[in-house]
């Protein structure tokens, strides 16, 4: 009964990360790189030129919401033949969901005429949301799923590689549509995205990790374990230069508690030997407590 509540609660947040995460997608597509010219690859960027082109061309501009379905589609088809259609729910839920964003979403014009922050503010908001997305096992679709479903018939290249070559197409092809300077200013935001996404998907993970070797081993772990409630692990070690057996203290804390500890060591021995390092995730008592 307790699997079931966990399992129906983990449901409930992943759907509100791919609502939320569909939604920030969403808006930086049509308010921040759609009117700026910034293509940053994937099925929205390909949207995009594709909008650009038309409106250039024929006079006419072809919806983003369109766009989405037209070059969606066969990705999805491909994608249920190779990958299965139980493995793409959670994307094609998404996906339609953007959609729908997308022809829903009014037409308000409020970006600036600077570039940078364009990159800026549009990487910081797509990055979000792709990070949430990733973070309930979802995608938006396009360059991602495309790149995953390849790499079913091209074992020897791999999923990133894959993406890369997929969204490295629909950049060229935005230099040729935008210029140099737009696609300059994307790449910019394409940094920032992907430093927003690894921030996201590591929020409340990361740690840091402290290792002690001290001959007040056993009062520095008393102190440390009862005003701090935080596990440490003795391990036994040797020292290779004197020869002597010693204690190695390992304790995994977060970065409010490394000046504490840092503290206890100076009180009790301060001779000691302290390694601190950083840890990129870290799951359990005290961390994440739920494993995906």
């Amino acid at each position: 009964m307790k699997n079931n509540s966990v399992n129906v609660r983990k449901l409930m947040t992943d759907l509100l990360f791919m609502v939320i995460g569909a939604t920030l997608t969403a808006v930086a597509t049509k308010y921040v790189y759609d009117p700026s010219g910034l293509v940053t690859g994937g099925v929205s960027g390909l949207s995009i030129i594709t909008r650009s082109v038309c409106a250039r061309y024929l006079g006419r501009e072809f919806p983003l919401w369109l766009s989405s379905i037209v070059f969606n589609i066969p990705i999805f088809l491909f994608a249920m033949k190779v990958l299965g259609g139980r493995s793409i729910l959670r994307t094609a839920f998404v996906w339609l969901l953007l959609t729908a964003e997308l022809f829903f979403l009014p037409e308000i014009s409020f970006i600036p005429d600077n570039l940078l922050l364009v990159a800026i503010y549009g990487g910081i908001l797509m990055g979000a949301g792709s990070g949430l997305l990733l973070q309930s096992r979802a995608t938006s679709g396009g360059s991602d799923l495309l790149g995953e479903s390849l790499h079913r018939k091209i074992r020897s290249v791999s999923v990133g590689r894959l993406i890369q070559i997929v969204d490295g197409i629909i950049v060229a092809m935005g230099l040729l549509t935008f210029g140099v300077e737009h696609t300059l200013y994307a790449m910019i935001s394409v940094f920032i995205m992907g430093k927003v996404i690894d921030l996201v998907l590591n929020q409340g993970k990361s740690a840091k990790m402290a290792t002690i070797i001290s001959d007040e081993n056993e009062l520095i772990a008393s102190e440390i374990m009862s005003t701090l409630d935080r596990g440490v692990t003795g391990l036994n070690g040797r020292g290779m230069y004197t020869g002597k057996d010693k204690r190695v203290l390992i304790c995994i804390c977060s970065n409010k508690d490394l000046v504490s500890i840092k503290d206890i060591v100076k009180k009790y021995d301060p001779r000691a030997f302290l390694v601190v390092g950083s840890v990129t995730e870290a799951l359990g008592e005290g961390f994440v407590e739920e494993w995906n």
